[in-house]
């Protein structure tokens, strides 16, 4: 991976981080890395995410999908960090859905919201007979993941699937999935100790739906070990750093909003899987970036006048490959249209991500530019290891706890009360909603 911060400085953008200030940042990182690091060896609770390329078992995630590799459709069941990475992964790696799926692959669906006409639109296009279901949820009780794992199971039930041969499980040491497993004696992985959700990408969480697709699950750890082997203690060393670093000062000067743009549809989960992390992690205490997903070079014709000419509150990220397939631009004498016969698509996108950047830059308007080599399973391990650890470094430097979501809990504990599953004051809160309506 790598990440050119050049028009992130002042002398290029406003808001900007000048020279000397960015050296002065490098001291904070050195040190920042430096209580990284003693966290990582000690594996404590949020550092351990950075050991999961050592950690994770590729072998033992394909030992427990090998027997629904006959899969032709997978069915994810979680939400948040038990869904997205699996998504993004997958997605990366040409396998989402049906409509962008590597066709010797089973695509992959994912259930990660309980809005009914999706879960029914999901369960009557998928062949139930020839689907994997993975349930994701660490404490096995997520209100929204275990309601629609059971509606998965009693179509599968109304369909005559035996649904406990369709599903591998991934949760925690013990509670009601465990059991469950247990009972039905169903393959089932751990979600890491020590790991938030949204972290653990690189763990069975985020791995299964990618090696029953039979994706190259050790070539995504190696990735993750590659970006692990590249933090220091300074960000002119460390691609990951530098991103994490430059996002928080950038944030100090007024770049309150950071906006991630891929220039490849397979990355358009990544985005939405970056925006969970840099929110969840990083919002606290008044603190954190806003994170926004937009993709290139669709949303150049949504968003960028925004980027552009709106307030300049925004960083935007571009993301790109060096190496890729390519399809020809037939040739055409079409007045207007000639100069494009004979170049590709490859190349009609290399010059919208090339003028995008220019046309921000010209205005004044901060962004950093990110490359990957291809989009194969080193190169998205490493770029998933990358961001996780450059929210580590940027948590540090805001000095929030990265590795909690109080405001989440506080939602659940609401949700939770509203539905009879226990006495919780922030329930109460709801009959408290001030009300000032408008209706015809």
């Amino acid at each position: 991976m790598k990440v050119d911060i050049g028009n992130a400085l002042a002398s290029e953008a406003d808001p900007g981080i000048a020279r000397d200030a960015l050296d002065r940042l490098d001291e904070d990182v050195a040190r920042a890395h430096d209580r990284i690091e003693r966290g990582r060896a000690d594996e404590a609770f949020g550092y351990a995410s950075l050991n999961l390329p050592d950690r994770t078992d590729a072998a033992a995630i394909e030992d427990a999908v090998e027997p629904l590799i006959d899969a032709e459709a997978i069915l994810t069941v979680g939400i948040g960090g038990s869904a997205l990475g699996a998504a993004t992964v997958s997605g990366a790696l040409g396998g989402i859905n049906a409509d962008g799926a590597d066709a010797e692959a089973p695509p992959l669906y994912v259930l990660d919201n309980v809005d009914p006409e999706r879960v029914r639109e999901i369960l009557a296009e998928v062949p139930l007979e020839k689907t994997a279901v993975n349930v994701v949820s660490r404490s096995g009780t997520t209100a929204e993941t275990l309601s629609n794992f059971l509606v998965v199971r009693e179509a599968m039930d109304a369909a005559g699937v035996d649904w406990t041969e369709r599903t591998v499980v991934t949760t925690g040491e013990d509670g009601p999935l465990r059991e469950l497993a247990d009972r039905h004696d169903m393959p089932a992985l751990d979600v890491p100790d020590g790991v938030p959700g949204r972290f653990s990408a690189l763990s069975a969480v985020g791995l299964v739906p990618a090696a029953i697709q039979g994706h190259d699950i050790e070539g995504l750890l190696a990735g993750g070990r590659a970006a692990a082997d590249s933090l220091s203690g300074s960000l002119y060393d460390s691609p990951a750093y530098a991103y994490g670093a430059v996002s928080y000062a950038l944030d100090q000067r007024g770049a309150s909003v950071s906006a991630m743009m891929p220039y490849a549809e397979r990355l358009e989960y990544f985005a939405e899987w970056f925006a969970q992390l840099w929110a969840e992690s990083l919002g606290k205490d008044g603190l954190g970036q806003t994170p926004a997903r937009a993709l290139g070079a669709t949303d150049q014709h949504s968003q960028l006048q925004l980027y552009r000419a709106g307030p300049r509150d925004k960083m935007v990220t571009l993301v790109r490959t060096r190496e890729r397939a390519d399809s020809e631009i037939p040739e055409t004498d079409i007045d207007g249209l000639a100069y494009l016969g004979g170049s590709t698509l490859g190349e009609l996108l290399d010059a919208e991500f090339e003028a995008t950047e220019a046309s921000l830059a010209a205005a004044g308007r901060p962004n950093v530019r990110v490359e990957l080599d291809r989009l194969d399973a080193e190169s998205v391990g490493e770029l998933l290891y990358g961001m996780e650890a450059a929210c580590i470094m940027a948590g540090e430097l805001y000095n929030v706890e990265t590795f909690d979501q109080p405001a989440v809990e506080w939602g659940k504990r609401a949700a939770r009360g509203l539905l009879g599953g226990g006495e919780f004051e922030e329930a109460d809160a709801v009959a408290e909603k001030t009300e000032l309506v408008v209706q015809d």
